[in-house]
């Protein structure tokens, strides 16, 4: 059995407070001050002390992981699946490590819609200038040219990005599972154009500028022997703070802000900008749309901001998991009706195992939306 950094630490208070319970009551206020100081000490934060580095590898093979013909994701050494608990007992590690290798898999799942999908990476705001946050869509070679057909998708929330409907899928089970790469491959092969849109892209991060607080000195008309004084306590009260900061935050994890993107700051501000600048603009007489969880959310609001130019150009749209809300979202009864004619729900199982049926005749047990 280990024991860990932050048991050390507070094996002696323990040790004392039960000591001290056995005397009088000197002793007795000797333990409240213990537990005061128990009380204020952040065990989750103590507990950072005893992980590992949080520096993780930037490349699947770092990882020592790689896709094989299947499509699963395997060790390179063992053949294994993919193990999150890869140290026992440090769970936030684990977690971190999962979330480092999910980042190198939605980069990988990106160079499999330009390499193998061949669609185009398209940056937003159109009109965006050098400086400011940018997001992307992925298209199709024929997106706005096709005079036919045109298939849109949408994934839904969390840390899932263009191309992929669900990332544990895509680690646990294989890329046909959770990424949209079959649904796109079919759709090209029947004439279609695609559009991916990447809804949960609102935002980049960048490091939280430090705040450097000037010296009272610099400017002050006091008396030299004051002022040595006042910066001797500013320097004790900043060796204060930096000690309390490498206690607080051990590993030094950058503190993040995030910088909107314009028109893109939300998955249903993103599917109204990419119908207003793509979708609205392409000669596709039919579009349709496939849309998974909060994706679903998201088209019912763009249906709700522009009714009478989606009924113009949808002919059909597929919800799978939707959690979209026609009374919540306060939708008319003009949409409610249009949506009981062209949408069709049904459960995620039934998207994925659609995907790979080689008729197009074959169609999903579906049933009308309410």
């Amino acid at each position: 059995m280990s024991i860990t950094l932050s048991s050390l630490i507070l094996c002696p208070i323990w040790i004392s407070m039960a000591q001290i319970q056995q005397g009088g009551p000197d002793e007795k206020e000797k333990t409240t001050a213990l537990k005061d100081l128990l009380s204020r000490i952040d065990l989750d934060e103590l507990m950072k002390k005893d992980e590992p580095p949080l520096d993780f590898p930037d490349t699947l093979e770092g990882f020592e992981y790689a896709f094989n013909e299947k499509g699963q994701l395997r060790h390179i050494k063992t053949g294994e699946p993919f193990v999150f608990n890869y140290r026992e007992d440090l769970h936030r590690w684990n977690q971190k490590r999962y979330e480092a290798l999910g980042e190198i898999i939605t980069k990988y799942v990106y160079e499999l819609l330009e390499k193998d999908c061949n669609l185009k990476k398209i940056s937003i705001p159109v009109d965006a200038t050098e400086s400011e946050p940018k997001s992307f869509i992925f298209m199709s070679e024929d997106a706005l040219t096709n005079p036919q057909k045109l298939m849109v998708l949408i994934h839904g929330s969390g840390v899932v990005r263009a191309g992929q409907w669900a990332r544990r899928l895509i680690i646990n089970e294989d890329l046909d599972s959770g990424t949209q790469i079959p649904f796109i491959k079919r759709a090209m092969d029947e004439g279609y154009g695609v559009i991916v849109l990447n809804p949960n892209e609102n935002y980049i991060e960048v490091e939280k500028p430090k705040i450097h607080v000037q010296s009272s000195s610099d400017s002050s008309d006091e008396p030299a022997e004051k002022r040595e004084r006042k910066d001797k306590v500013s320097k004790e009260t900043k060796k204060r703070r930096d000690f309390y900061e490498k206690y607080r935050n051990p590993q030094r994890e950058r503190e993040m802000m995030q910088l909107y993107i314009r028109e893109n700051g939300s998955p249903e501000e993103h599917a109204i900008y990419v119908w207003d600048h793509f979708i609205a603009q392409s000669a596709a007489e039919n579009v349709f749309f496939v849309a998974h969880s909060y994706g679903g959310l998201a088209f019912v609001e763009l249906m709700i901001q522009r009714e009478a130019d989606v009924k113009n150009k949808v002919t059909a749209v597929a919800l799978t998991d939707s959690v979209h809300n026609v009374w919540h979202q306060e939708a008319g009864k003009t949409i409610r009706e249009w949506m009981r004619e062209k949408v069709r729900e049904s459960f995620f199982w039934q998207l994925v195992q659609v995907k790979s049926t080689p008729s197009p005749k074959t169609k999903l047990h579906t049933k009308p939306a309410s």
